[in-house]
């Protein structure tokens, strides 16, 4: 009887601390429910005039956590090909001298740091100190939203012409901070938002071409999961400056791909700059990520850029967008994992290998493209003239701007692996026929087709 009753006790026992516990666990998740319905506490109060990122923080402290990481630098934040590093793409990659001689790139080409560094880079930079830049350059490297109502007495469209128009130097002076979170995020609903004028209208001008829509706006028409690209979009792309005003320009009336691209600046007769040792009328990419992204599997299966570079993290009870923008690569767990069942060593093989090939593609490229230059170069100075080499001239554009495409854009073919290899195939193939084209000039004493630049 005496060990029954103390069964018993023992039953009861359990019983009330499994209830206790219990109680304790429905206690929790009632407490972290509560937290997750308030997705913010309203402590200073956001207009389009708040452009310092701290002042966000204030609200967001967890978003602002991420964001003051993008000021990381260093050795660690490096991947095989990319990172936050300021290093100097002209050392790691000599050939470029040749391909931008004559331009402002061949002066300094760094890799890109963290967005907190977007304005300070710009200021730093040999090319704004060294050649006359128009205020187009502020674009994308600083709040601009309250300095363009300004301009334009609240027209923002007539305040990025105005802004664009101006000296370089002279628009610095109404840009104090760089990329915010005003520049994607509305103050009052915190929606994500398009505030770029050169991505309104480019994409305005490709919706029209490619699907048939009129008047398209992003901001009323987009999906949530396609603003999550368009907001990195509108700075991460190919772009020229008009000839007149300078306005920021982004090509893709015909389309997005690199033949549509070069289709337009070919019917408006644009060139960036006469090369300085052949005098060919040639392009420059800037960094076409947004154009390159939609031509792949990922862009395809519906991932918005947010989701590896921004991918979600769980912070006590809530879900956050982590704003420390930076390469997948440094946080596969997060990035990569979500979706792909291999482990991170797995998932960054399979990256590098990608890249790898890629990277090897682009330096074929870029030695048919050198050697193309070099053989223009032997053919002038030996009494070709432009008319002659206009085929070759026309070789050097094409080719050049291809490999250029692939060497800007920031993920080494990863993007669009085949697209950026059919790129790259059809660089060395071009380039190989305005060799072609120079030897055939029979000149006295004319160069030899080269095959390499070594």
């Amino acid at each position: 009887m005496e060990s029954s009753r103390w069964k018993y006790i023992a039953i009861i026992a359990t019983a009330a601390l499994a209830t206790v516990l219990i109680a304790l666990l429905l206690v929790n998740i009632f407490t972290r429910k509560q937290e997750a319905r308030q997705a913010y506490v309203a402590v200073t109060n956001l207009t389009e005039d708040t452009i310092e990122p701290a002042e966000w923080g204030k609200n967001f402290p967890r978003e602002y956590d991420g964001f003051k990481l993008t000021s990381s630098t260093g050795p660690e934040t490096r991947t095989r090909y990319g990172g936050s590093e300021a290093f100097s793409k002209l050392d790691q990659d000599p050939r470029l001298k040749t391909i931008f001689a004559g331009y402002a790139f061949a002066l300094d080409y760094r890799e890109e740091r963290g967005h907190a560094y977007s304005l300070r880079d710009q200021d730093e930079t040999e090319r704004t100190k060294k050649k006359p830049q128009p205020g187009s350059c502020l674009h994308c490297h600083g709040s601009m939203l309250p300095a363009w109502r300004a301009a334009g007495n609240g027209d923002i469209q007539k305040g990025f012409e105005a802004i664009c128009a101006m000296p370089f130097k002279e628009a610095r002076q109404k840009v104090t901070h760089p990329i915010g979170c005003i520049d994607c995020h509305d103050p009052k609903t915190m929606a994500l938002r398009v505030t770029r004028p050169g991505f309104l209208n480019g994409i305005k001008a490709y919706m029209k071409t490619a699907k048939g829509i009129d008047n398209y706006d992003p901001n009323t028409m987009a999906s949530r999961q396609e603003m999550r690209t368009y907001v990195c979009g509108q700075c991460h792309v190919e772009y020229y400056f008009k000839p007149e005003g300078k306005a920021v320009t982004y090509p893709w009336a015909k389309g997005l791909k690199i033949e549509n691209i070069e289709a337009y600046y070919d019917e408006i007769k644009f060139s960036d700059w006469k090369h300085g040792e052949t005098g060919a009328p040639v392009l420059k990419a800037q960094h076409p990520e947004f154009e390159m992204f939609n031509q792949g599997i990922h862009s395809r299966a519906g991932v918005a850029c947010a989701d590896c570079h921004m991918p979600y993290k769980r912070e006590g009870a809530m879900k956050v967008s982590d704003h420390w923008v930076r390469s997948p690569l440094r946080n596969i767990e997060r990035a990569c994992l979500v979706c792909h069942p291999f482990s991170a060593e797995e998932m960054k093989a399979r990256v590098e290998t990608i890249q790898d090939r890629n990277k090897a593609l682009l330096d074929r490229a870029e030695e048919a493209v050198v050697a193309l230059i070099h053989d223009i170069k032997d053919a002038k100075e030996k009494g070709a003239t432009d008319e002659q080499l206009a085929p070759a001239f026309k070789a050097q554009r094409s080719a050049q701007f291809r490999s250029d495409f692939i060497n800007a854009e920031n993920s080494m073919g990863f993007h669009a692996p085949q697209e950026a290899a059919r790129i790259l195939a059809e660089s060395i193939d071009i380039a190989r026929q305005g060799q072609l084209a120079v030897r055939g000039l029979n000149l006295a004493n004319a160069p030899k087709l080269r095959a390499s630049t070594k």
